[in-house]
């Protein structure tokens, strides 16, 4: 399901001349002041085990929703005897542990380590200014050779997991496949289009006349032709690209985007309501599903598999995910759109491939030094590989041509990512765009989905997506409830207005109510932030 896929994708890492330093100024040393019983172990700080005699260290945090108890799965087993070091899981399916997480931070009872921590950024802030998480870049830089060699490579990825008191609190996950920043692709009904005579639209007016003709023509022969749907603000089926082409202003689900270095809200832009007129008349030809502004995932993937045939365009990140294998074929992707300036325009999302928050350790542990090569153990590319995908022999195996692990097909009636979710324990890891010319390849799917990226989205790309930018407590705190507010007002204001129309006169009094909210102090403190990550990358 899209929602998984899309865990798999955001946050960002370290790098550069791989000095630990504290910033100016900050208030507490680089080094944890916890005295360290990895010795006591046998602790080595090289090869493998990591301890000679057995060590036992407990993690909490999620776990996906199918997994089983991790000590089950083989390549958790594997891990074991590898370093010797015996883990103790208290992760929990992610809705389980959103309850628990602040009563188990908040308690004295903490675990040594949060894997796949769950943990927000607000709450990383937090639980690191108060001493509950501890500063990791001093045993990074003395017991991660992996780690510390991937930031070393990759400032950009030091930036995004740098908190603004220079501190590092948390390690990443990472899956560089350029999948995620264009994922509201649109597909229309070519299977439709042939039977009406029309051409593959190549412009915004010619999508425009193709749905005309699927409702005026009832294309479907139900008399209950759908045009288009979509999904206002979901991460991979809202009209973006459609508000880019008739509006002159890319959009992505957050309204935020970057323009040469500079932040910028798309929903007080006049091309956004410019954009927003327009699909208004469209909703009155019939052209727009009066669903779309109600319909939760379930409802509308559903849609795209009704016993009838009579759905003429939507948004989504995969065709077959959203009409079935059967129906795959009759559908195809839209190219980007010529839109009413002449121009064509992708528009970037905000998704990201570097992931904050796969690994922390809390003041509770007496062994960091031995918990950090642990971790770094998973950074290795072929263990990441498996943490990623499975087991090797299970669902990876050598590829004997190119050397490169790749998938065993799944059995029959199951998915790939069921399977996943079973085999792949996830946590710390680096799949990088590199790791995946030299160790694993794409899946399948992933492989064709990345060249339609290349070679569709990329080259039109009108915007930079926001980075991963980790802001500090104080940046959180001023940005939360005025963020949240400014979303639902959009939301509400948008659907209405495509529905009902009025946005000529109320978009003035739209646009000061976002002010008075804070709207301006929110992108003020967006674009510091943003300025300080690109002087730290």
């Amino acid at each position: 399901m899209a929602h998984r896929r899309k865990l798999a994708v955001l946050g960002a890492l370290m790098a550069g001349t791989l000095t630990f330093t504290a910033c100016s100024g900050n208030s507490r040393d680089s080094t944890p002041d916890i005295k360290d019983a990895s010795a006591d172990f046998g602790f080595q700080e090289t090869g493998l085990p990591i301890v000679k005699d057995k060590l036992t260290l407990t993690f909490s945090g999620t776990k996906s929703a199918l997994a089983p108890d991790y000590n089950t799965m083989s390549l958790v087993q594997q891990w074991e005897k590898d370093t010797n070091v015996h883990v103790q899981w208290e992760n929990l399916p992610e809705a389980v542990f959103k309850e628990k997480k602040n009563l188990i931070l908040a308690s004295g009872d903490l675990p040594d380590a949060f894997f796949n921590s769950g943990l927000t950024d607000s709450e990383i802030a937090t639980y690191s200014a108060s001493g509950t998480l501890i500063p990791l870049e001093g045993l990074i830089e003395k017991n991660a050779p992996n780690l510390s060699k991937l930031l070393a490579d990759r400032p950009d990825i030091k930036a995004a997991i740098t908190s603004s008191d220079g501190h590092i609190y948390s390690l990443p996950s990472i899956e560089e496949l350029g999948l995620v920043q264009f994922p509201n692709e649109i597909a229309i009904n070519t299977s439709w289009l042939a039977k009406l005579g029309i051409p593959m639209p190549k412009t915004i007016d010619e999508f425009h006349d193709a749905l005309l003709a699927f409702k005026t023509r009832d294309a479907s022969g139900t008399g209950k032709t759908i045009p288009l749907s979509f999904m206002p603000g979901s991460w991979c089926g809202d009209i973006v690209d459609l508000i880019a082409a008739l509006g002159e202003v890319p959009d992505n689900m957050d309204h935020r985007i970057v323009q040469d270095g500079k932040v910028i809200y798309t929903a007080t832009q006049e091309g956004y309501k410019k954009a927003i007129q327009t699909l208004h008349e469209w909703y009155q030809e019939g052209l727009i599903d009066p669903e779309s502004f109600s319909q939760d995932d379930k409802a509308y993937l559903a849609k795209g598999k009704a016993s009838t045939e009579n759905l003429g365009s939507f948004v989504w990140w995969e065709v077959k995910e959203m009409v079935g294998a059967d129906r795959a074929g009759n559908y195809s992707l839209v190219p980007v759109l010529e839109g009413v300036n002449g121009k064509h325009l992708a528009s970037q999302s905000n998704n990201q491939e570097i992931a904050r928050g796969a690994f922390a350790i809390t003041r509770a542990n007496k062994y960091p030094a031995a918990t950090m090569r642990w971790a770094d153990h998973l950074y290795d590319p072929v263990q990441s590989a498996q943490a990623n995908w499975g087991p090797i022999g299970e669902t990876l195996q050598k590829d004997a041509a190119t050397g490169l692990l790749t998938q065993i097909p799944a059995p029959a009636g199951t998915s790939e990512g069921e399977r996943r979710q079973k085999v792949a324990p996830g946590g710390p890891k680096a799949n990088t765009a590199e790791n995946f010319k030299n160790v694993v390849a794409p899946e399948p799917r992933a492989a064709e989905r990345q060249k339609t990226v290349e070679d569709n989205y990329k080259p039109y790309a009108a915007n930079d997506g926001y980075p991963p930018v980790a802001l500090s407590n104080e940046e959180l705190q001023q940005i939360s409830t005025v963020e949240a507010d400014a979303a639902s007002l959009v939301k509400q204001n948008t659907a209405k207005w495509i529905v009902s129309g009025g946005i000529e006169t109320e978009w003035d009094g739209y646009v000061s109510q976002l002010k008075n909210i804070g709207l301006d102090k929110m992108i003020e403190v967006y674009q510091q932030a943003y300025d300080r990550y690109k002087s730290n990358s």
